[in-house]
């Protein structure tokens, strides 16, 4: 595992380029890196591995100009962009299975550094006054226990948590571009958070929020932090995906309980049957975070960021083996030791033929070491 530490600037672009270059996700980009050595070996080499995967037109790979143009944008509203293994990349997303390689942030990392105790306080957009009273209150006196409060920017209840830990320190994980203030009705919120605060996201500048954005945005807040909790949350609501994804990456999951005649806390409800901690009060919190082990190490510490390459396997060997893992590839993810196991190739040639898929456009990467075809 390498050191955390600063990287040039020179080498922040090459970072930048290759997460913004087409088919690289964040576990493929931790893969090149870790195959490669550096972004710019990477950025090199995917061209061919796109090709050998079977691609028929060049891919698309981020260019010099466009990524200098997105870091000047960020310096204009005083934004910078920090790579994962810096020390002042938010520490618990370090942890997570597919951490963005880039985040750009405004206002004051310190807030998600190694040192910080954060949480999440997340629920609906649609937000009973009670609800948003309770999030306010329970905010407050997390910041006052010396927690930060992360959450999401939306109406309701993260715009309650917002405004009340902004005293003692609140993050707010962007959809869109962190230049982009969303919803409209939350920019004064979103400036406050900007001044006193911490505003961060994996999305280029000025991207607008779109409807795929918000999960990705949701393994962010829960990434970021110890545990979340939820508020208010119906059925199939984005505060539910925020709590499994938190249940998938180690942290602790938090919920009101509510009236059973309102359907905003049917969500809540069904997640205490679930198992989750019933929480009346910021102590609940305190208490249950007071026993919590430390955050486990995952693939993105473990394996992703070792960055020695190594021998790559011959043109024959691949030749080979590229139709054995097409076969055993389909829509349903598939751990990738399952494929070393049932291919009987060795696990560098599964990676590489893996690598040439994904840029190419076939296969798609999974948290939990899966692959599938896309």
């Amino acid at each position: 595992m390498i050191a955390r530490a600063p990287l040039g600037d020179s080498e922040r672009l090459d970072w930048l380029r290759l997460s913004r270059s087409e088919n690289v996700g964040p576990i493929t980009f931790f893969q090149l890196l870790r195959r490669f050595g550096s972004a710019a070996a990477a950025l090199d080499a995917i061209p061919d591995l796109a090709r050998r995967g079977g691609r028929a037109r060049p891919i698309t790979v981020c260019g010099i100009a466009e990524a200098e143009a997105e870091l000047a944008a960020a310096a204009r509203i005083g934004a910078v962009a920090v790579a994962a293994h810096e020390p002042s990349y938010p520490a618990a997303l370090f942890a997570i299975a597919d951490p963005p390689p880039v985040l750009f942030v405004l206002g004051h990392p310190h807030l998600a550094a190694e040192s910080a105790r954060v949480i999440a306080v997340v629920g609906a957009r649609n937000a009973s006054a009670n609800g948003i009273r309770f999030a306010r209150t329970l905010a407050a006196e997390l910041g006052e226990a010396g927690l930060v409060i992360v959450s999401g920017l939306a109406r309701g209840i993260d715009a309650a948590a917002h405004g009340a830990a902004l005293a003692t320190g609140t993050i707010a994980v962007m959809a869109g571009g962190v230049d982009v203030p969303y919803p409209s009705e939350n920019e004064p919120l979103y400036r406050d958070i900007a001044e006193r605060g911490l505003l961060l996201s994996e999305q280029p500048m000025a991207v607008q929020p779109q409807a795929r954005h918000f999960p990705r945005r949701n393994r962010l807040i829960s990434g970021a932090a110890a545990g979340v909790v939820v508020v208010e949350a119906a059925p199939r609501s984005g505060s539910l995906i925020t709590a499994r994804m938190a249940l998938e990456h180690g942290r602790e999951v938090f919920a009101v309980p509510g009236s059973p005649l309102d359907p905003r806390c049917r969500g809540t409800n069904n997640l205490l049957r679930e198992g989750a901690t019933l929480t009346e009060s910021a102590a609940d919190v305190v208490a249950a975070l007071g026993n919590l082990q430390p955050l486990p190490l995952t693939e993105a510490e473990s394996d992703a960021f070792q960055t020695a390459p190594g021998a790559p396997p011959d043109d024959r060997q691949l030749a080979e083996a590229r139709a054995k893992i097409a076969e055993l590839l389909g829509p349903s993810p598939a751990p990738i030791d399952e494929l070393v196991r049932q291919s009987r190739l060795t696990p560098a040639i599964v990676l590489t033929i893996l690598l040439e898929l994904e840029l190419a456009g076939r296969a798609a990467r999974h948290p939990g070491n899966q692959v599938s075809t896309r």
